[in-house]
């Protein structure tokens, strides 16, 4: 049985945004090799793990990059000005605490902070935010870091409460270690079985887009997270909750998902005794997307953990259903639709 929360802190500690995943895909290569038959990186750097079988082509798919900031410009007094890697709320990074590839710490800030007091936080944009990395001039911030230079939420997870997991990057590592546990429980299969962690999700679904071309999957399943309805941060109605289930996605606004999909994902966890919650998400998209409407196009569908605070330094899932998602995923898995 895989430790979740140790896998979580390597995953997080190796972790860049998107474009530079290779240090988490060589990790997920060395955590996934004993349960598969070969493996290998695609060209745009989505890891490929192969479990053969007689069968049509399976495809499973979790993002292991991540959001992040990377640095624009660097002013006379030694502060960073900087742009996204994926999506923000710029309003909420202010006061977060990042790091640098390199080891250099800092903390986000907000310009003119005393100009805001009558404004809308939701008039924050990036431009009016900078890092602050405790330099005194341009030199010596450029002994610190460089035009180019990323930099990640600085917080390590944590187990809290009962049994959820908080922390940065959830989404998506923690569905890559759902993956794994996943892969963990299939021994074999009559299905040929494509397990993929992708890359650039959080940037337009390249990785997905570009994995299935190669593989060309009869079906797939897009392994991520969702918000949930019981977070009183979200406003959002949706009848999800950490917790009470992996979901089954009927649809987010990037795909509806194939009804055929989402009956086989609903009947296969009814049959198995897995809790799972329907999902209709009213914002963001998967890689469910990507595996749907890329060439012919494939049978396609998504499983999400719920999850608090989604894109935040702490963000926070139910470790029970990463182990009731990877059960779905081998169930699946195990299955031939």
């Amino acid at each position: 049985m895989l430790n979740i929360l140790e896998i979580q802190t390597k995953l997080v500690e190796a972790a860049l945004p998107s474009g530079h995943e290779r240090a988490c895909g060589e990790l997920l290569a060395e955590l996934a090799k004993p349960y598969c038959d070969e493996m290998w990186f695609t060209p745009t750097g989505s890891l490929v793990c192969h479990r053969k079988g007689p069968g049509k082509r399976l495809m499973f798919a979790a993002h292991m990059d991540v959001i992040g900031l990377i640095v624009t410009n660097i002013s006379e007094q030694g502060y960073l000005s900087f742009t996204n890697i994926g999506g923000h709320n710029p309003a909420a990074l202010i006061h977060t605490t990042v790091r640098f590839e390199n080891g250099v710490r800092g903390i986000v800030k907000l310009k003119n902070q005393g100009d805001w007091a009558e404004k809308p936080a939701s008039s924050i944009t990036l431009p009016d935010l900078y890092i602050d990395i405790a330099a005194t001039s341009r030199e010596e911030a450029e002994s610190m870091v460089a035009l180019g230079d990323l930099a990640m939420f600085d917080t390590k997870p944590a187990i809290v409460g009962d049994d959820c997991l908080m922390g940065p990057y959830c989404d998506d590592l923690a569905s890559c270690i759902v993956l794994l546990m996943a892969m963990e429980q299939v021994d074999k299969s009559d299905n040929d079985i494509y397990y993929v962690f992708t890359v650039q999700e959080e940037v337009g679904l390249k990785g997905a887009i570009t994995s299935t071309a190669c593989i060309e999957p009869h079906f797939g399943i897009a392994i991520d997270v969702c918000p949930t309805g019981d977070d009183l941060s979200a406003g959002q109605e949706i009848p999800v909750a950490v917790g009470k289930g992996p979901t089954v996605k009927i649809k987010d606004v990037s795909v509806i998902c194939s009804p055929k999909m989402v009956a086989f994902m609903q009947v296969t966890a009814e049959e198995h005794g897995i809790p799972y919650q329907n999902e209709i998400i009213l914002g963001g998209g998967t890689d469910t997307a990507g595996i749907m409407h890329t060439g012919k196009g494939a049978i396609a569908g998504c499983m999400s953990i719920p999850c608090r605070n989604v894109h935040s330094p702490r963000e926070l899932v139910s470790i029970r259903d990463m182990e009731n998602g990877a059960k779905l995923i081998a169930a699946c898995a195990k299955t031939t639709m």
